[in-house]
């Protein structure tokens, strides 16, 4: 006889699950079929059952790995059952699947046994082309389908970039490497270097020669790393045998997509599996001239020409970013403002963000929204007349700008790749996929990862996370879920703005004022002295849970480099950081960082923060 694999179990139920509500029990339900559909041989059992003990041992004596779920050691077994019931119309156990086909209880797997037909379900080739397609090809859906891969599995990645309404389309990887993150962080490298050819004088750097900036040579220099990058990726997915069409992909059926390339040919391709990871796209207002002439951030980092005098239209940190590093390159720039800035976001440290770009020559606009763009002038740039009204009243206003930048927020790219025709929700409203704990649509055999998932933070490090983790957790046995609690990010503004845990708002209304004391103090970086550049302005804050041992749930720091602060920080805060713990640590002198070692002065003693020194 040949060795006999032993049975797995399924993966461990959700705890005190209670089928009392509709929703409780299609989760539920979810879950079941999702078992079903990822197992080769799955067998609901009960440990002591006899019947269930002689299924297993016909697998085992076959050489069949098989899949177990013991209903009389999951949490409300009896729930369970009760479903399972419903999808099988049997009500005893075992339940038996073998290639998702339902064989019934004890005597009808072994009368299929003894028939022959089990054997030939056992045999039964994979129906579907690929074990995964994922749609969408940014760093979300890259990781999962590169991570499958590597486990064995036959993937297929389809992506395609629709156009702007500028006409502006870019390769594989996604927003952040094309349009988002990677540009973005290094036109703001370039606006601080051009900060710190000022500050080099005090420094005692010597130069005759006005430095001015060109637009052009920054961009082909960072198109050009873009490009090396795109290539990067393309080369991965061949190193790992990942099938990569450059095609738009739409759902026509169960388990089927249709995938429709540049020409409009068409193509169908199946799979047992699907992760949509189609990420956001940038949102216009629905006003007169907006997509004629206004551009936004899927088109400025390979804009051929310098956009000159620009309006900014939101508040959003693309918004604040992109002004950010248009004024430091020496651009004339507006900030059009209908409400807060970086709604989310601790709005103190918002304000304080604000506030130093408004020091520095960027305009603010606040309490307006656009209502018309005209085009006055063509051009490369052109001349735009830009009408707005108050959001507060009557008042209009209108102005003149070379260029009209919209970075309002983004719309989730749900609603044209046929996910009705298969039954997947959606939210309505946002576009947003809802899904449970393991990144699960309500459809079992579809998941999601990135930006489309309603609820999560729309971050490239969360997103590639979560693709490494679906991907390990259905092809590789793992449990691990992604941690969307106590994410750093950062804001790279003018002046950096890194955050990790709770904004000072949401700590209040989720510890209650009294409960929390906050420590905070401004700084002063060494070297902005000799600079001569703002005292006074860099800031740092800890919000404590006093009735948790001080514990710190939320992070933040105003300054130079807040990015690399907050990253080492946030490791720390995921161990449980404390405000003793900071206390205890040896801060390394001069930095920004060590700032928190050092925290004394709460706000509720009211005490001056204001720095004299380094």
């Amino acid at each position: 006889m040949r060795s006999s694999p032993p049975g797995r179990r399924a993966r461990p139920w959700f705890p005190g699950i209670s089928c009392t509500s509709a929703e409780a029990r299609e989760e539920l339900r979810r879950r079941l079929l999702g078992l079903i559909e990822d197992n080769r041989v799955m067998i609901f059992s009960k440990s002591y059952c006899p019947h269930s003990t002689r299924v297993k041992e016909l697998f085992s004596s076959l050489g069949v790995e098989y899949n177990i779920l013991e209903l009389d050691q999951v949490d409300d077994g009896a729930s369970v059952q009760e479903v399972l019931s419903e999808i099988t119309n049997q009500i005893t156990v075992p339940n038996v699947f073998v290639n998702k086909v339902h064989m019934g209880g004890c005597d009808r797997t072994f009368q299929a046994h003894q028939s022959g037909l089990l054997q030939k379900l056992l045999q039964k080739e994979s129906a579907y082309d690929y074990d995964l397609i994922v749609i969408g090809g940014g760093s979300g859906g890259l990781a999962c389908a590169q991570e499958a891969a590597i486990l064995g599995k036959k993937v297929m990645v389809l992506d395609f970039v629709v156009p702007s309404p500028q006409g502006t389309s870019w390769g594989l990887g996604g927003t952040c490497v094309n349009v988002g993150c990677v540009p973005k962080k290094l036109m703001h490298q370039a606006a601080l270097l051009g900060q710190a050819l000022s500050d080099s004088r005090k420094f005692g750097w010597e130069y005759n020669q006005q430095a001015k900036h060109n637009w052009e040579t920054m961009t082909e220099a960072i198109q050009n790393h873009i490009g090396s990058l795109n290539w990067s990726y393309r080369v991965s997915l061949r190193e790992k045998a990942v099938a990569y069409v450059n095609s738009y992909g739409e759902f026509v059926e169960h388990h089927k997509i249709k995938a429709t390339n540049r020409k409009g040919q068409e193509t169908c391709y199946t799979a047992a599996k699907f992760v949509i990871a189609t990420g956001e796209r940038p949102r216009y207002l629905g006003i007169q001239g907006d997509k004629e002439y206004c551009i936004t951030s899927d088109d400025l980092f390979s804009l051929p020409y310098c956009p000159g005098k620009t309006l900014v239209v939101g508040a959003s940190y693309v918004a604040l970013e992109c002004a950010g590093f248009l004024a430091g390159i020496g651009l004339d720039v507006t900030v059009m403002v209908r409400s807060v800035l970086l709604r989310g976001f601790d709005q103190e440290m918002a304000e304080k963000v604000g506030s130093y770009m408004e020091q520095h020559g960027i305009k603010f606009l606040r309490k307006f929204i656009p209502v018309m763009v005209q085009q006055l002038e063509k051009g490369l740039p052109g001349k735009l007349k830009v009408v707005a009204k108050s959001t507060e009243g009557p008042e209009t206003m209108e102005g003149v700008y070379n260029t009209v930048l919209l970075a309002i927020g983004r719309d989730s790219c749900t609603r044209k790749i046929g996910l009705e025709k298969i039954g997947v929700k959606i939210n309505e409203k946002t576009g947003k996929i809802p899904v449970n704990d393991v990144e699960q649509t309500n459809v079992p055999y579809v998941y999601a990862v990135g930006d489309v998932l309603e609820g999560k933070l729309e971050l490239t490090p969360v997103a590639i996370q979560a693709g490494k983790l679906l991907a390990r957790r259905l092809f590789g046995d793992h449990l691990e879920k992604c941690d969307y609690i106590n994410v750093p990010t950062t804001v790279f503004t003018p002046l950096e703005y890194g955050c990790c845990g709770l904004s000072e708002e949401k700590a209040i209304e989720v510890y209650k004022k009294e409960n929390l004391e906050v420590y905070h103090t401004f700084f002063w970086p060494l070297e902005w002295t000799v600079a001569g550049r703002d005292n006074n302005t860099c800031y740092a804050k800890i919000i404590c849970n006093k009735f948790n041992n001080n514990r710190v749930i939320g992070f933040h720091i105003l300054g130079p480099n807040a990015g690399e602060v907050t990253q080492g920080f946030a490791v720390a805060m995921k161990c449980g950081l404390t405000k003793q713990l900071l206390d205890d640590t040896i801060g390394i002198h001069p930095t920004c960082g060590e700032v928190f070692t050092t925290l004394e002065i709460t706000k509720s003693s009211g005490l001056d923060i204001s720095q004299k020194g380094c």
